[in-house]
């Protein structure tokens, strides 16, 4: 027997709030992970490609002390920006305290988000994020371009580093002793 097609609903346009977005969310049919930006509904999914880079720095992240402390870096977690923007980094730390108010109900934002670049993203795609999670906390970004082998570590939206080849990036002053050679995450 062959199963019946899943109900999809069609994307609001009217939804300004992040309440409205998530009450939204709960009806049958709006199955997917989206993010939600001043009434813009975002569709998020991470590509197979992607998620190697995700899980390489997972495991990386697993020999930090913060992860000794019940620290978390998680892939495609919701990260509250305001009353109107929810972004889902491709992997996003949280501290145990957080973590802790995340159970508790609390919307939180991350203090260090990671993206990596899609080859559907524009320039304006990716300096909205970077605007988004510091306007929600961000202490640190990076965004990673896995096609040229290299990483944008945003300190502000304003400023960034690039790391590439033999060079270490740290995720300094978050988690100082979560920290790579560049070329390892793409061997």
């Amino acid at each position: 027997m062959v199963a019946p097609p899943a109900t999809t609903v069609a994307l609001p346009t009217h939804l300004t709030t992040v309440d409205e977005f998530e009450q939204w969310q709960t009806q049958p049919g709006t199955d997917g992970n989206f993010e939600f930006v001043r009434g813009r509904i975002i569709p998020k999914s991470m590509k197979q490609n992607e998620a190697k880079i995700a899980r390489t720095l997972t495991r990386l992240f697993a020999q930090t002390t913060a992860y000794q402390q019940n620290h978390e870096l998680m892939a495609e977690m919701d990260s509250y920006v305001d009353s109107t923007r929810k972004r889902i980094p491709d992997l996003t730390y949280f501290t145990a305290d957080q973590l802790a108010a995340i159970e508790q109900g609390n919307r939180v934002g991350t203090l260090f988000a990671i993206e990596i670049l899609s080859d559907s993203e524009s320039y304006t795609d990716v300096s909205e994020k970077i605007q988004d999670y510091f306007d929600g906390g961000a202490q640190l970004v990076w965004y990673i371009e896995p096609l040229r082998q290299r990483i944008h570590a945003y300190t502000s939206p304003d400023d960034s580093t690039v790391f590439k080849g033999q060079q270490t990036i740290s995720a300094a002053p978050v988690v100082p002793d979560f920290q790579f050679v560049v070329a390892d995450l793409f061997a």
